[in-house]
């Protein structure tokens, strides 16, 4: 149904479609309550996102590598909305340091914290490892995330409990997440050049998105706290995310013309997961288009989300 719906823009049972933009999937929804993080908002689905959440009254906090080109997002968003509140702080999601830089200078902003939108991400990187080891892709697009989400966590907790309003935590993930390796994470290899894929790189640190968000509904849930843990596909994006494959990607998109987005209709499933009332109490769920979608079988893998928990954080612990 998935890709019927995207292909053809039919909307789904949550009334909205494939063609819905973030600003249609919000129309009416006051934010000016809430404060949000989102990373990677210097760019793409990114700034458009910071752009909606910005729009609907959220003080949006647009964590970036580039503080150029995120500054020019906050002077955009700002000659539209001049009501906007946007700050950034600067974070390199392949860099657990980076990370624990971003976090400490938010927590010292001393704001509340209602939405962490995880939206950051390379695609198709050539094999490299990060400045802690880790190979690229896995190391930006999942584990500086796990990282980001753990020491932000109490901040969340905290600002639900004081408030009454939902916390809610948006993990960007992909369709590509049913094309990892063939044991779905590469534990054992993970930082192994010879077995190194690209697209199954790819694929598998979008799959680690996806067991993130389950892994931490499921703890969230165990505890009896009101914040809410998801993952989405914004669908295929027109943006230059794919830079690293630019042939694949060409070629990708002739075949594929009828399921591609503009950036407004890809930042829609992100701007409604965190922020559409109806989806109160949602959590350890996959979106697409707006809707609720079914992951494949190994995203919805207990087992392996719990593996994938303690690995993570035996990484982090060994960065220190």
């Amino acid at each position: 149904m998935g890709y019927w719906r995207e292909a053809t823009g039919i909307k789904g049972p949550s009334g909205f479609g494939s063609g819905n933009t973030a600003e249609q999937v919000t129309q009416g929804i006051d934010a000016s309550r809430l404060t949000a993080i989102v990373t990677g908002g210097s760019s793409g689905i990114g700034a458009e996102t910071a752009r909606v959440l910005a729009l609907r009254g959220a003080h949006v906090i647009i964590g970036a590598r580039n503080l150029e080109a995120a500054n020019a997002v906050k002077q955009n968003i700002l000659n539209s909305i001049p009501s906007a509140r946007i700050d950034i702080i600067q974070i390199e999601l392949s860099s657990l340091k980076s990370v624990r830089a971003f976090a400490e200078k938010f927590l010292a902003m001393n704001l509340p914290l209602n939405i962490l939108i995880n939206n950051a991400g390379v695609m198709y990187c050539p094999f490299k490892l990060s400045e802690d080891g880790v190979e690229m892709q896995f190391a930006t697009n999942h584990l500086g995330h796990f990282l980001l989400t753990n020491l932000l966590l109490d901040k969340l907790k905290t600002t639900a409990e004081k408030t009454g309003i939902e916390g809610r935590i948006v993990n960007l993930s992909s369709v590509a997440h049913v094309g990892p390796y063939s044991e779905g994470i590469k534990f054992d290899k993970l930082n192994d050049k010879k077995a190194y894929n690209d697209m199954m790189a790819y694929g598998q640190s979008k799959l680690a998105n996806i067991l993130h968000s389950n892994e931490l509904a499921r703890r969230l849930k165990e505890e009896g706290v009101n914040v809410t843990a998801n993952s989405v596909h914004p669908g295929l994006i027109r943006t230059n995310l794919g830079r690293h494959a630019a042939c694949f990607i060409t070629v990708l998109r002739a075949f594929t013309f009828f399921l591609w987005k503009d950036i407004p209709q890809g930042a829609a499933t992100t701007c409604y997961v965190a922020l559409n009332p109806s989806l109160k109490g949602v959590s350890g769920k996959y979106f697409a288009d707006s809707n609720l979608e079914k992951p494949s079988a190994k995203a919805r893998d207990e087992a392996l989300a719990k593996k994938l928990w303690d690995f993570s954080e035996e990484l982090v612990k060994n960065s220190k």
